[in-house]
């Protein structure tokens, strides 16, 4: 049965129950197309040249027969898109009376970071045959709202973190009145962004659809359920399946968002716009799952944040509940799953989206 196939709330994941895979360390910057297809799938194809086969090979079901074909550059692919989103959110949130709020608003949201989910939200876009100018916008709304949760994540009342990005965190930078503030505006920003920047090329109809979506994602039914079950659930014994409630609606829901939203956008079909929801699930829970193995394997000046918070906290984490090894086992599952989704998709158009989840999984920050 495939991952999530029945269980919206993810809550009865029968990964939980049998993780059997292991996680390979390495990254993988410059994977070929037709290998990372075959991942996993057991799938009847021609295979071809692999930069760095030792990335993806823990994950092989056979040997693969090689022969030659361009490799994905995905470096240069993330770095283009990452300029891109660079670009717009600098536009989007201009030094402007009263100048504190927005210098506030800007010191996060341009605080660098990987720009994971605004590029999935491009690629995604892509994928289904849109434009990326299309969904620029949403990726920055995405953005957006992704910084606000960092901000307000980050205040006193919530984890009380010193540190974010290898800086001071919002609240340390303005105080705790003007963070909260910059938080708000940059939710609200994300909404009006959508709604007033897309192209008119975008039908009205797949606007309000991305919206709605993007809006579900970070409510009572998203991010927020997340953070308050997170919140009652610290210092208390809690069991897998409510720690992957915790992680699929606090970090999992805006990174599907991000992918649904673009397919949305590119003008996806429903078929299409589900395979897509399918793969971010899997690779949205997939973040947390790294988050968590990272929090209590690197320092903070690897990570440019607080290390080892979770654990001083007494909150429940993969590594926690599974053991180090079997969380990297339940990650290497999803990886297989978000790819097996993308099966159904050409390679070439889904090469980003592949790379994506194979970088969220090696992933060392």
């Amino acid at each position: 049965m495939a991952l999530f196939s029945t269980i919206p709330s993810y809550e009865n994941s029968a990964l939980l129950r049998n993780p059997n895979i292991a996680l390979n360390k390495s990254p993988s910057p410059r994977i070929s197309i037709g290998s990372l297809r075959l991942i996993s799938l057991k799938i009847r194809a021609t295979h071809t040249q692999v930069a760095d086969s030792s990335s993806v090979q823990p994950l092989l079901t056979k040997p693969l027969e090689i022969t030659q074909s361009p490799i994905f550059q995905f470096d240069e692919y993330l770095s283009m898109k990452a300029k891109k989103v660079e670009k717009a959110l600098n536009e989007a949130v201009p030094l402007q009376y009263p100048k504190k709020i927005h210098r506030a608003m800007r010191y996060s949201l341009l605080a660098g970071g990987k720009r994971v989910r605004p590029v999935l939200c491009l690629a995604s876009c892509e994928l289904v045959g849109g434009d990326q100018s299309l969904a620029i916008p949403t990726a920055c709304a995405v953005e957006m709202i992704h910084t606000m949760s960092l901000i307000h994540d980050d205040l006193p009342c919530m984890d009380n973190d010193d540190l974010r990005r290898g800086k001071p965190t919002n609240h340390k930078a303005f105080g705790e009145e003007t963070a909260i503030l910059a938080g708000d505006a940059l939710l609200s920003l994300a909404f009006e962004h959508i709604a007033a920047k897309t192209t008119k090329v975008v039908s009205p109809e797949r606007v309000v659809r991305a919206i709605a979506e993007l809006g579900s994602a970070v409510g009572s039914s998203g991010l927020v359920a997340g953070q308050i079950v997170d919140i009652l659930s610290e210092g208390k014994e809690v069991t897998l399946e409510e720690l992957e409630y915790i992680h699929v609606h606090k970090t999992a829901k805006l990174l599907e968002a991000s992918v649904v939203c673009g397919a949305i956008i590119g003008g996806g079909n429903e078929g299409e716009v589900e395979r897509m929801r399918k793969y971010a699930r899997c690779i949205g829970l997939l973040f947390q799952v790294v988050d968590d193995i990272l929090d209590v394997t690197k320092s903070s000046e690897e990570l440019g944040k607080t290390a080892g918070k979770d654990l001083a906290s007494d909150k429940a984490t993969y590594p926690k509940l599974m053991g180090i090894e079997g969380a990297k086992n339940f990650a290497a599952k999803l990886v297989a799953q978000a790819i097996e989704e993308l099966a159904h998709f050409d390679a070439a158009m889904a090469a980003p989206l592949y790379c994506l989840a194979n970088y969220i999984a090696n992933r060392q920050t």
